[in-house]
């Protein structure tokens, strides 16, 4: 593809795409008829760099792909360098710049689902499907307790899109052929074992309440403490927080309320609020079912956190696998914002919020939190080398409040309560509860909320493990792998919780291909901007697929090299990726002496 701008021009549909999310061109260098104003207008859209991710899934929703005439046009519209955009569009795995079917189908072939059969089912559905499809094999998809899943999009105004899970090769077919034909996803309660059980907090109001109603959420609680909130001002809704002790659930498990005051004492710079829901990790799926089963929480608790910091805009960052989260909260957001909960004047108090919804395009290293600033800002996620904190320069490079969806809604009853009641039951060094995703060799996966102090044990024993339990994997892909005997050890914010993903594993999943899609993911994740993560990943699985497709006992040499590989990723990696790609592996050769 030219990187400058070239002769091609964009199609009816893809300018329409365009000037849908931009407006219609108002200058001849962006496309509209020339006049003498024009020439000595200024260049209104050069702050509009922001816009090119949104600009790049409407060109693909509309298309499917993204032409060199689309990506000309959109530049010009944006006032963004040809090639820096060619490096955005190519970055994100959902994107293509070459032509594609309209209609793709992505079948996870992550951990879980590999372990249910999902590369058979790929397989099969490639031979039942023509070219009229594109099929592809997906890292996970957010859908672990119903393993395994796949995913329809077509392409089109509007974009359709179909959720096949747990997915059989005449379901996925069904979804691919007519995504309108395809059966409803079940409720979110599905997804969540305890619903209607006493004591849950977090989890409270899923399946509990109405959640495309504001008045129903409100029925439940809902904006109690937004008004307390306000009632506290800023500094007293940071120091309540604080006391109440909530901490970061994206594994940091850095001090909620720390973070807001950081935040707040910074008025240099206009603040901002982002919240992180693009969970892409194998295996969790917390997110997505607070989004789906309680959305105007997340809306309540994000309108909180940018008060106590002073921030007007916020920005909730989804993934793009996640079509039913997506929508019911751009509804709760709409909703909020036509009753007042939202805008200019938020519940009469004076006070401005807003919430812009930003859609990921399937790059993990996004979790981290300045590649995420670097996305939203228009390049690619890529993380930043810098000194200071989000908290002290982030975003736009204004100070910046970064939390997942659990952090904040876990915020909403640490104000309702107060912070004397909130705390009645923590332990001396993990305050309150947590949620952890629960999926593979169990009779009842999904999300379960537990108390400070739980043990991996007492998770697995409500889950219904089955027999001849062989291995579980604690804080997924980035964490590592316990026996059977090691569960009674309780849980902890500072290690072994992590992300909170839960995978167990019996002895009919082989662990050594299930590294080595451990080894692959990482290959593939990694934004490739530093040496040791970008050769490092690479060499990680050749060793592994090696060590697989090798017949008898492993090589000493390759496990001496993925230990000498592992140490310098996790000693001179950039960010969390490289640091932490070797660790499953790492626990699986030493505890489980899998390569023995």
């Amino acid at each position: 593809m030219d990187l400058h701008f070239g002769d091609s021009e964009p199609t009816d549909d893809e300018r329409a795409a365009v000037d849908a999310l931009l407006g219609p061109p108002t200058a001849f260098w962006e496309g509209a008829d020339r006049s003498e104003a024009d020439l000595r207008r200024a260049r209104p859209s050069r702050g509009r760099r922001h816009l090119l991710l949104p600009g790049l899934h409407a060109l693909n929703d509309r298309v499917g792909w993204i032409s060199e005439g689309a990506l000309a046009y959109l530049c010009r519209r944006l006032t963004v360098p040809p090639a820096e955009a060619y490096g955005v569009a190519t970055f994100s795995p959902l994107f293509s710049v070459r032509p594609r079917p309209a209609t793709v189908l992505r079948v996870c072939t992550d951990l879980v689902c590999t372990a249910a059969g999902a590369s058979d089912l790929c397989t099969a559905v490639e031979e039942r499907l023509g070219g009229g499809v594109h099929v592809e094999r997906s890292p996970c998809l957010g859908l672990c307790e119903r393993a395994p899943a796949a995913l329809v999009t077509k392409a089109g105004d509007p974009v359709r899109t179909a959720v096949s899970a747990p997915a059989t090769v005449e379901g996925a077919v069904l979804a691919a052929s007519a995504p309108d034909s395809a059966p409803e996803e079940p409720p979110a309660e599905t997804a969540v074992p305890q619903t209607g059980q006493d004591g849950l907090v977090l989890l409270s109001r899923v399946g509990a309440v109405d959640p495309s109603s504001l008045d129903d959420y409100r029925a439940h609680g809902g904006y109690t403490a937004l008004r307390r909130a306000f009632a506290l001002g800023p500094a007293g809704v940071a120091r309540e927080v604080a006391d109440s002790g909530p901490v970061g659930q994206g594994g940091a498990v850095f001090p909620t309320g720390r973070v807001w005051q950081a935040a707040a004492s910074r008025p240099d710079h206009p603040p901002y609020l982002v919240c992180n829901a693009g969970e892409s990790a194998p295996g969790a799926f917390r997110d997505r079912v607070l989004m789906e089963g309680d959305p105007f929480a997340l809306v309540e608790a994000m309108t909180i956190a940018a008060y106590a910091i002073g921030a007007h805009r916020g920005f909730l960052c989804l993934r793009d696998e996640f079509p039913r989260a997506t929508s019911r909260m751009r509804h709760a957001v709409e909703q909020a914002r036509t009753r007042g909960l939202l805008g200019d004047d938020v519940l009469g108090r004076g006070y401005a919020f807003d919430i812009e919804i930003r859609r990921g395009a399937g790059a993990y290293v996004c979790g981290e939190e300045t590649a995420l600033f670097n996305s939203i800002e228009g390049h690619r996620g890529e993380p930043r080398c810098q000194p200071l904190s989000p908290a002290e320069q982030g975003l736009f490079g204004g100070p910046t409040a970064v939390h997942d969806v659990e952090t904040l809604v876990g915020v909403l009853p640490a104000l309702t309560l107060g912070a004397p009641a909130y705390t009645a039951t923590a332990t001396e060094r993990s305050i309150r509860p947590q949620l952890f995703c629960v999926s593979g060799s169990v009779e009842r996966p999904g999300v379960y909320e537990l108390p400070s102090g739980a043990t991996p044990a007492e998770l697995l024993s409500a889950a219904g493990v089955r027999e001849n339990l062989r291995a579980v994997l604690l804080g997924g892909a980035t964490g590592g792998f316990v026996r059977p005997d090691e569960l009674d050890v309780p849980f902890a914010f500072e290690g072994r919780a992590g992300s909170g993903v839960v995978m167990a594993f019996d002895d009919t999943v082989p662990l050594p291909r299930l590294l080595l899609r451990i080894a692959e993911f990482f290959r593939d994740e990694s934004c490739g901007r530093c040496v040791p993560c970008r050769v490092g990943t690479v060499r990680q699985e050749e060793a592994l697929r090696r060590i697989v497709e090798r017949t008898g006992a492993a090589a000493a040499d390759d496990i001496a090299l993925l230990r000498d590989v592992g140490r310098a990723m996790r000693d001179a990696s950039m960010c969390g990726l490289g640091q932490n790609a070797w660790n499953a592996v790492e626990s699986a050769v030493d505890r489980l002496g899998v390569y023995g």
